[in-house]
């Protein structure tokens, strides 16, 4: 997933559908999102929509479009994702339909 020129068509399924839950929401965050395997299980636990006064509160102009290259946020996120393996992101922060942060728990 580490490849810049990966387009959203090409991606794992899971992937993709978590991708366009985050094009859907634009902005916001979404909760409690079990990863197994390196992969995002979803539906995830919660998802929560911000809206912005005087801005756009659809979702993402790239919503219906198949054929983009990954913006590196989001590459960024799926790789963080393969490499935890197994674990909850506790919240992951949608700005302008991509990953911003993400909150985990660290292990003891």
């Amino acid at each position: 997933m580490d490849s810049p020129t990966l387009t959203k068509a090409e991606l794992p399924c899971p992937f993709r559908e978590l991708l366009e839950l985050m094009q859907q929401l634009n902005y916001g965050r979404i909760e409690s999102l079990t990863v197994r395997g390196g992969e995002p299980v979803l539906p995830p636990g919660r998802v929560v929509r911000e809206v912005k006064f005087g801005g756009r509160n659809g979702p993402h102009a790239r919503s219906a479009s198949e054929n983009f290259h990954l913006k590196a946020p989001v590459t960024e996120f799926f790789h963080h994702l393969q490499e935890m393996g197994e674990g909850i992101v506790e919240v992951l922060h949608v700005q302008d339909g991509l990953p911003g942060r993400m909150s985990i728990p660290l292990r003891d």
